[in-house]
């Protein structure tokens, strides 16, 4: 599917005002600077994928670091494992960027999708105005009246040798009535104090930006870029008994006691062990 760049063409934008679009222009505007990361913004109103569409443009040689790519509306949009994720047009965030941490050892490169966490966590908090949780390992988490759901989430895919897609979705305006499950929530079901999109993805943008320089400037490291300990910090696992289903039909059960050097969980089993996991669904068994 080819995308249709509409975010500044006059069709359909105000066909619903309480989901008014996104402008290009005005996010260049905002974002791209001379010495800043965001070189290249585009709004399309429709496509399936903002992940497979950067991927391949990045393929093709046309995009390079720092391109962000935002869909109003995603037809074929994933998640971890494959699954789908479904909103209507105009209801949520949904944009992938594109990095080349060339100067980080590719050992470092899962830390991407937890610094993303991070990022998108803080950039919502100070312009939405709500508490964001991070479930491991790539969950956006707020609450709606006292219920803890899963409102966002985030997908990293390799581009080339030398690049990563890092995709993020997050429920903005869904109403209860639009909820794809009952577990799901949105940042106006949470309370936010804004739902414009434009100054929200500013900030996410802006959050990531700073992020992302930290952590380069580390070389990548965790610990010496703060982001190991910052994110433990906002990460609602850790406390918690879970149950980790790992790939070949294992599942694994125990506390989440720490988020290691290498990204991974790290989970207190009844056996008196303590046990990474890399990779793997987690559920939370309990409230911590």
């Amino acid at each position: 599917m080819t995308p249709r760049d509409a975010s500044d063409s006059p069709r359909d934008r105000w066909s619903d005002l309480g989901r008014p679009p996104l402008s290009s222009t005005a996010l260049r505007r905002g974002l791209v600077r001379a010495d800043g990361l965001w070189r290249q913004v585009d709004v399309v109103q429709r496509t399936g994928s903002t992940n497979s569409d950067l991927v391949a443009r990045a393929a093709a040689g046309e995009a390079g670091e720092g391109a962000v790519l935002v869909a109003e509306e995603q037809t074929a949009a994933r998640g971890r494992l494959d699954r789908q994720w479904t909103a209507p047009a105009r209801s949520g965030l949904f944009f992938s960027v594109l990095l080349n941490p060339a100067d980080v050892p590719v050992t470092r490169w899962g830390w991407l999708p937890l610094l993303t966490g991070v990022a998108v966590a803080t950039g919502l908090s100070r312009a939405a105005g709500v508490d964001t949780a991070l479930k491991w390992p790539n969950d956006l988490l707020v609450t709606v009246g006292d219920e803890e759901r899963k409102a966002g989430g985030i997908l990293a895919e390799r581009a080339g040798n030398d690049g990563i897609v890092v995709g993020v979705g997050i429920n903005v305006t869904l109403r209860a009535d639009e909820l794809p499950v009952p577990r799901a929530g949105s940042l106006a079901l949470a309370g936010a104090v804004s739902t414009d999109r434009d100054p929200l993805l500013r900030s996410v943008l802006r959050s990531l930006e700073d992020w992302y320089g930290r952590w380069r400037a580390a070389g990548g490291d965790p610990a010496a870029s703060g982001l190991q300990e910052t994110y433990a910090a906002g990460c609602a696992t850790l406390g918690r008994m879970v149950r980790a289903e790992l790939p070949g039909d294992r599942s694994l059960v125990g506390e989440a006691v720490a988020v290691d050097g290498e990204g991974r969980l790290v989970l207190a089993t009844e056996a008196g062990v303590q046990e990474p996991v890399g990779a793997g669904d987690i559920v939370h068994l309990r409230p911590a």
